[in-house]
């Protein structure tokens, strides 16, 4: 049809932590969702799946985006801006990129992960 019911899920080290809205029949959708959470010290990466909702089978991935513990300490006051989205199966094209502001804050470790719109 030309457009996607696009989703994101978070996961740490490949747990789900976080699922935001659908939006309905769109290539450029718009969530501005912001969540915190505690990292375990030992955290390896936080991933990104933009996903697509379908009602009849089971959801496509779009693409995905990783942020490893490396990249948080080379960003010490967050990473803000687009990131271009890889495929999660290596027969897949993808395209697109996803908005995202990502920050570790204090020593308790708090991840502020606001995903903020897709294209």
């Amino acid at each position: 049809t030309g457009s996607s019911d696009p989703y994101c899920i978070v996961k740490i080290d490949d747990e789900a932590i976080i699922r935001t809205a659908t939006v309905w029949k769109t290539l450029s959708p718009f969530w501005g969702e912001e969540y915190e959470v505690h990292l375990h010290p030992t955290f390896h990466s936080i991933s990104i799946y933009v996903m697509d909702e379908d009602a009849l089978s089971r959801d496509d991935v779009i693409g995905k985006v990783c942020i490893t513990r490396d990249m948080l300490v080379e960003h010490p006051k967050g990473y803000s801006g687009w990131m271009s989205l890889s495929e999660v199966d290596p027969d897949e094209e993808v395209q697109g990129e996803i908005h995202l502001r990502v920050e570790v804050q204090g020593s308790q470790r708090l991840l502020c992960c606001t995903v903020l719109e897709a294209r």
